[in-house]
């Protein structure tokens, strides 16, 4: 317990309190000035909306990608596999470059999409795209353990039972895997707020529409205002916490209930 302390002082808590404190020497009004402006607002709005928009859809497709690695055998599952961890190797700034080249006015997709009146690059679908790209290892990795764990024999026992497959999965699966897939969910969640690089090259940056709160704290410090820099991370960090909070305290009423 002592070495964890340790270790989580030193790297953890100290620099944390040092952002407090560097914040708190703003005075309030000056912090609610520079955390709480309109153009920071639109950061956080769309920080963490994107950043949780993106997690639901990999808590959705993430659990299918699971069930099928976990419970089908065909050719090529192991590079499918191995595809899922991509994003975790993959440079952030290559990641966002790549984006950006597919989903503009003239790449792959984008040139398809925009007949239709549905511009990707440089809007928050943009974003929540790049984010989703990142996230979704974290969803897969956290929910294929738990599946494979599980088994075949509850749901057959269900079926046997008289319950049907949508009975199987709301009664049986979900239960046992929601612990796994909040996890999943969250930490792609935590991963989305704070992601710089490959969203940076696909949001377009521009202030109160698609600048991101990662980049108004890197202009702060551009623009030498390190206190600044410092009232807006404050912010995302008690509101990171705080949703992170919550999501755990669920998350441990869950298996609580599930024993």
């Amino acid at each position: 317990m002592g070495a964890t302390l340790t270790w989580l002082t030193l790297i953890v808590l100290i620099p944390l309190a040092a952002l407090v404190i560097k914040s708190a020497g703003l005075g309030w009004g000056a912090f609610v000035e520079v955390g709480l402006s309109d153009r920071a607002l639109a950061a956080y709005r769309l920080s963490f909306g994107t950043a949780a928009a993106a997690a639901l859809i990999n808590a959705v497709f993430g659990m299918v990608v699971a069930w099928v690695l976990v419970r089908y055998d065909f050719p090529g599952r192991r590079v499918i596999s191995a595809a899922v961890d991509l994003p975790f190797a993959l440079p952030t700034a290559v990641a966002g470059i790549a984006l950006t080249q597919l989903y503009t006015a003239t790449g792959w997709v984008g040139r398809y999409a925009e007949p239709f009146g549905l511009k990707i690059a440089f809007t928050s679908l943009g974003i929540t795209l790049a984010l989703v790209f990142i996230g979704l290892p974290f969803v897969v990795r956290s929910v294929e353990p738990v599946l494979a764990d599980l088994g075949k024999e509850p749901e057959e026992a269900a079926a046997t039972l008289g319950a049907n497959r949508r009975e199987v999965f709301f009664r049986v699966i979900l239960p046992a895997i929601g612990p796994a897939l909040s996890t999943g969910f969250a930490m792609a969640f935590a991963r989305g707020v704070g992601e710089y690089g490959s969203v940076i090259f696909i949001a377009g940056n521009m202030p109160g529409k698609t600048e991101i709160a990662p980049l108004l704290i890197v202009t702060e410090l551009e623009q030498y205002n390190f206190a600044g820099a410092t009232a807006i991370a404050t912010v995302m960090m008690v509101v990171s916490f705080t949703m992170l909070f919550v999501i755990n305290y669920l998350q441990g009423r869950a298996r609580r209930r599930t024993g």
